[in-house]
């Protein structure tokens, strides 16, 4: 693995290249990583990078956001095959549909959409400003897209907003039911439970905090508590326990995992960078301009507003 791994920094460094990689990526590649983040994060850095080669460790549509933010660059999504079952809940005719039955809303869609969705909307939303970007907006109905668990909570923490969801869903945190929590919660009595709001209303209340990827990594670095419970996808454990090696962090499900998130290995990383040194890069992310230019304006008025 060694070997791959230098090989694959001697590329980087010549091509000019970053290698972005989101929390849920497998520890090896996690570890090769330039950074690793939540989507928010990671879309930042993606348009701010001074990188001729941005390498996405990710789903689909990450390495189109990032595409998408950064026109210029060779963007590169080492497994073609790694989606997001969420994103393909909602289509651009979807949302075209929902627009002529609620033509006074304004359509807000989270970040785990295709270009094609995001070029439909008025602004892009991750979990993190979620609730920030619907309060600055001076529509007071809001169409949230896809998720409707996050759209829920989006609801009930906005302030004079009616929000309409859709019936999309993480099937990673959706799957997650009350009574996994409160077997935790007795098995590890005072132990705090951080959820991410993709998951369902009646695992929500059971939290003791709320939040983003990245945000449960800071809130787990904050508590005083050396035992947590864990809600999001097990991706995070590598970060929460590098950060934290004095904590015990328990998943509050075995099957907290995405598959789609686990599909990206070192060779495929290796080949995306063998396909560069023979100028015939592969993987490469390729966006209709008028399409781009449209999902640009949703990136771009999440980042003005957050």
């Amino acid at each position: 693995m060694k070997e791959i791994v230098d090989r694959i920094q001697e590329l980087k460094k010549k091509h000019n290249a970053v290698i972005l990689a989101h929390y849920y990526q497998i520890p090896e590649i996690q570890a090769v990583a330039d950074m690793v983040g939540d989507s928010y994060g990671l879309s930042k850095k993606s348009a701010d990078t001074d990188a001729d080669v941005i390498v996405f460790c990710g789903v689909k549509f990450m390495a189109e956001s990032a595409k998408i933010l950064s026109p210029e660059k060779t963007v590169i999504l080492p497994n073609m095959d790694a989606g997001c079952p969420m994103a393909d809940m909602i289509t651009a005719e979807d949302v075209k549909k929902l627009k002529k039955q609620y033509p006074d809303a304004a359509f807000v869609c989270y970040v785990n959409t295709s270009a094609e969705v995001k070029a439909e909307c008025d602004v892009c939303c991750t979990s993190s400003n979620s609730v920030k970007i619907v309060n600055s907006l001076e529509q007071k109905r809001i169409v949230f897209l896809p998720d409707k668990n996050l759209g829920r909570y989006v609801a009930e923490n906005a302030e004079n907003k009616e929000v309409i969801t859709v019936d999309g869903y993480c099937p990673v945190h959706d799957i997650i039911v009350a009574g996994q929590v409160l077997e935790a919660k007795e098995k590890y009595p005072g132990a705090p439970f951080l959820v991410h709001p993709e998951c369902p209303d009646d695992v929500i209340e059971l939290a003791d905090f709320v939040g983003s990827t990245t945000q449960i990594l800071n809130q787990a670095g904050e508590v005083e508590a050396k035992t947590i419970i864990v809600g999001t996808e097990d991706g995070i454990l590598y970060k929460l326990k590098e950060q934290n090696p004095d904590k015990e962090f328990v998943m509050v499900s075995s099957n907290f995992v995405c598959d789609d998130m686990k599909k990206t290995t070192l060779n495929d990383l290796l080949m995306a960078f063998e396909s560069l040194e023979a100028s015939k890069p592969i993987n490469v992310i390729e966006l209709d301009e008028e399409i781009r230019s449209k999902a640009q304006a949703s990136l771009d008025r999440m980042l003005e507003l957050s």
